[in-house]
C-alpha cells in the first residue's frame, strides 16, 4: 500500500508547499507525490497532467490524500465522477478534515461539499465583476473609481521613463537604483526593459 498526496495550486505564483507542509503536520508521510501547479481548477481532473499521472499510478490499496474537496475535481460532478474512478480500482481517497471516503454515504457527502465550494467560487466571480462594472462606471462619471483611485487595477510605482532615466544619469545598479526609489529589483529590470523598448527605432518595413 502505497500513501500519495496530489497538490494543485491555479497560479504559477503560488506554490503547492502550503498543502504539503500542512499535510505532513498532521503527521502523514508520503510515498509518491503528484502535483499540478499553475492548473486551473476549471481543468477536468482526469486532463490534468499531474492527476491523469497519478491515475496511472495507483493501485488497489494505495490511499489518495488531498488538502481539499475542490483538489478533485472542477465541479461536483467532475469530484463525484473522480471519487469514484478511485475507488473503482479499489483507492481509497483521504479529504483533509473529512477522513476516509467510501462508496455510497461518503461519495454523497463529498458531491454536496464540492457543490457548495463550487457555489461560492460562482458568488465571488460575481462579486469580482461587479465591483469591476461599478468601478469602470464610477471612473467614467468623475474620474476615479467608487474606491477614490485613478486608475483600474495595480496602481503604477513610480514613473518607468523616469526611473530608468535616473539609473542611466547616475550609471547606478539594478539594486542601488531601487533602493533609491524604494521598489524592488524585479520591478526596475521591468522598468528599464519597458524603456528600452519604448525608445528603440521602429523600423520602417516599406522602405526595406
Amino acid at each position: 500500500m502505497s500513501n500519495i498526496l496530489y497538490t494543485r495550486v491555479s497560479d504559477v505564483s503560488q506554490s503547492v508547499e502550503t498543502q504539503r507542509q500542512t499535510m505532513q503536520r498532521d503527521g502523514l508521510k508520503f510515498d509518491k507525490e503528484f502535483s499540478d501547479e499553475g492548473v486551473s481548477g476549471a481543468v477536468l481532473a482526469a486532463n490534468r497532467p499531474g492527476f491523469a499521472a497519478l491515475l496511472s499510478y495507483v493501485r488497489e490499496g494505495d490511499v489518495v490524500h488531498v488538502y481539499a474537496v475542490d483538489r478533485l475535481g472542477r465541479d461536483a460532478i467532475d469530484v463525484q465522477t473522480t471519487i469514484r474512478a478511485l475507488l473503482d480500482k479499489g483507492v481509497q481517497v483521504d479529504v483533509r478534515g473529512l477522513g476516509l471516503i467510501g462508496k455510497g454515504v461518503g461519495e454523497l457527502i463529498v458531491a454536496v461539499l464540492a457543490q457548495v465550494a463550487e457555489m461560492e467560487r460562482n458568488r465571488i466571480r460575481e462579486r469580482t465583476a461587479a465591483g469591476r462594472d461599478t468601478a469602470k462606471a464610477a471612473l467614467a462619471a468623475t474620474g476615479k473609481t467608487h474606491r477614490g483611485k485613478e486608475s483600474l487595477g495595480r496602481p503604477v510605482k513610480a514613473d518607468a521613463k523616469a526611473v530608468a532615466a535616473w539609473r542611466m544619469e547616475n550609471a547606478a545598479s539594478i539594486s542601488a537604483t531601487a533602493k533609491h526609489f524604494g521598489l524592488s529589483e524585479s520591478t526596475i529590470k521591468r522598468y528599464v526593459l519597458l524603456s528600452s523598448a519604448a525608445s528603440a527605432p521602429v523600423q520602417n518595413w516599406a522602405s526595406v
